[in-house]
């Protein structure tokens, strides 16, 4: 356990970081499971609609540090490849 104040403080800090992260991370993933979603279903609208919504998140995450950039690009080429094989 910490032992000085310096290591508490920053103890209450990784935690609350650590919850805000998985917030946003959760986030992220909901928005993906909602394109995968209406691509399952065969609706075309939908299913870009869904994609439209899910870049800007996608991006955000990255630009924040809770995923690597590289991640949210191989994320979003592959929701835009099953799209357009629609």
């Amino acid at each position: 356990m910490a032992n000085t104040r310096q290591t508490r403080k920053r103890a209450r800090q990784n935690e609350t970081q650590r919850q805000h992260n998985a917030a946003l991370r959760s986030r992220m993933r909901t928005f993906i499971k909602s394109v995968e979603r209406a691509i399952r279903a065969g609706d075309k609208e939908a299913a870009r609609s869904a994609y439209q919504a899910a870049v800007p998140i996608i991006d955000k995450t990255a630009n924040k540090g809770v995923i690597h950039r590289n991640k949210a690009a191989r994320h979003k080429s592959r929701l835009n490849e099953r799209l357009r094989a629609m």
